[in-house]
């Protein structure tokens, strides 16, 4: 049966929280344990919806999967099953990354189109271009991409977009791939980071990761590796703004906090108190936050994935705020709930201008997708009265224990059957 969330605005939230590994780390690391024979293991690991469902589709390609908790182990036959059919890659888009893995292990690929969140159109083309500068013919037939290559060998790739998927199925393909690729306007997200780091220790030959220039020389084969996954900076961010719009005081640990500078920097001039360490931050605010505009772009930019949450801060915030969001089309969807919460907004193309109102009112929401999902809890937070979030799967999918965490740290959350 379908749950929901009953969340009671009010109270401010405090305490200490710890952030897992990333999500969209976790899921790119499983995928590449497809390039080489034996048991890969990872630790730090989400617990989250999203972890059993890539199980699914390494188990179907032929993987054992064993999920220990915090630790997954994955352990790759000698031969690997080409095809990730529609029934185990729809629920999610991270499916799409076994794609570079099985083209560089099999000499071929069949991974049907992905579901996943309703952000917007998000088109494979670079993918395909990508892998076929390397050397391989692709084509979409019957609902799925179809990849395959004889041999791969090392190129110039330039990408129009740093686009996050793409540049890891490049990477993914072009690790075992004949001579030298270059890689230029490539993702410099840390989770490219982390992936380029487990690939390495797995026997790859990368450099440049972290900047818009990657070098890949193509080795003959990789062996299993342990990895720890880098911490989740769109749940630290989550619970950054979670304090700043509750007016409370989080120390949220298991992050470093230059993967969330801009982020940070956005709540310092909303008014926040912001300290940073090793391996942390804490957020507190006494007041109430002031209007800051924003501007969602890839690394180092503002991410598109805490955009839901400056829209709900910026609800309540004192003054008039301008959003523009330059990654997803459709992420503006989230604005449609929150007005059903009584905030101040009209969109403008990929513009939003919200005028702060004192407080929302509560009521029924829906949730299309993870980040929206947590944004409209965040809502609920400072809302009057109870707001019911639907479909919360999503939210399930991306925040491991987020009802509990909520709890622990004052807040009120309850998760029902719907």
């Amino acid at each position: 049966m379908k749950e929901r969330f009953l969340v009671t605005g009010g109270n401010r939230l405090e305490g200490v929280v710890k952030v897992d590994g990333a999500k969209n780390s976790v899921l790119k690391l499983m995928a590449a344990a497809l390039l080489t024979e034996g048991t890969t293991t990872l630790h730090n690991c989400p617990e989250i919806l999203d972890v059993p469902l890539m199980r699914d589709v390494l188990v179907g390609l032929g993987c054992d999967v064993e999920i220990d908790g915090p630790t997954v182990r994955i352990t790759t036959p000698a031969r690997v099953s080409p095809r990730a059919d529609f029934e185990a890659v729809r629920q999610f888009r991270a499916s799409v990354a076994v794609l570079g893995p099985l083209v560089a292990r099999c000499a071929e690929a069949y991974v049907a189109l992905p579901g996943g969140d309703a952000i917007g159109s998000r088109p494979l083309d670079m993918h395909q271009s990508g892998l076929e500068k390397l050397g391989a013919t692709t084509h979409i037939e019957h609902g799925a991409v179809v990849a395959k290559a004889d041999k791969l060998t090392g190129a110039k790739i330039n990408l129009d977009f740093p686009s996050v998927g793409a540049t890891e199925n490049i990477l993914t393909a072009a690790v075992l791939a004949d001579g030298q690729t270059v890689l230029d306007n490539a993702a410099r997200e840390p989770e490219i980071v982390d992936l380029c780091d487990m690939l390495n220790s797995m026997g790859a030959r990368i450099s440049g990761a972290g900047t818009s220039t990657i070098t890949i020389d193509g080795v003959d084969e990789l062996h299993p590796t342990e990895h720890h996954v880098v911490g989740d900076r769109i749940v630290a961010g989550t619970w950054a703004y979670a304090a700043a719009i509750t007016q409370g005081d989080i120390t949220v640990t298991g992050i470093a906090p230059r993967h969330l500078h801009l982020a940070l920097s956005k709540l310092k001039l909303a008014g926040a108190n912001v300290e940073t360490y090793d391996n942390g931050f804490r957020v507190r605010m006494d007041q109430r936050p002031k209007a800051v505009d924003y501007q969602t772009l890839p690394f180092p930019g503002f991410p598109t994935d805490l955009q839901p949450m400056a829209i709900a801060i910026s609800a309540v915030a004192e003054g008039v705020t301008v959003i523009t969001e330059n990654v997803f089309e459709a992420r503006f969807r989230f604005v449609d709930e929150m007005l059903r919460l009584g905030a101040d907004a009209n969109v403008d193309g990929h513009h939003v201008v919200i005028r702060g109102v004192d407080h929302l009112s509560s009521t029924d929401v829906w949730s299309s997708d993870i980040r929206a999902g947590a944004g409209l809890v965040l809502a609920g937070l400072v809302a009057d009265g109870e707001t019911t979030v639907h479909e919360v799967h999503h939210i399930d999918r991306g925040y491991p224990k987020f009802v509990e965490q909520i709890n622990e740290l004052g807040g009120r959350i309850e998760r029902v059957l719907a």
